[in-house]
């Protein structure tokens, strides 16, 4: 049993909750569940994802909600976007902050290199 930390439905354009997707947090995995007859449940692990975004349109501004951005390592989910999320910009920061205490947990780091590449062939001198 998941102990969820945060479930909301995705809302509709008028930001009422009147769809069949359901976005849910633990402390450890991040789910999407959607559906009504056939239904499916994806989750992507909190340490596998390597960055976050919030997008609001004017729209979502006026109504209270945005759509936040999910880039992952995970092979089945890979990046993913929440859609209409009431107070968007308070759930991303929790789930920022409980990816990385995640990643912490689990010795993950992640390595950046800017504007660097190399070849097998070149050394650095």
């Amino acid at each position: 049993m998941i102990n969820t930390i945060w479930k909301a439905r995705k809302r509709n354009f008028l930001g009422l909750p009147w769809t069949f997707t359901i976005y849910g947090f633990s402390d450890d995995r991040l789910y999407v569940k959607t559906g009504v007859l056939n239904t499916r449940e994806d989750e992507v692990r909190l340490y596998r994802i390597t960055d976050i975004g919030l997008t609001r349109s004017l729209w979502q501004r006026i109504m209270g909600m945005g759509t936040i951005q999910i880039y992952s390592s995970d092979q089945s989910m890979g990046d993913f976007k929440l859609v209409n999320v009431k107070d968007s910009e308070n759930v991303k920061e929790q789930l920022s902050q409980l990816i990385e205490k995640e990643r912490e947990n689990k010795r993950v780091s992640s390595r950046e290199f800017l504007g660097v590449e190399e070849d097998e062939g070149d050394t650095l001198n």
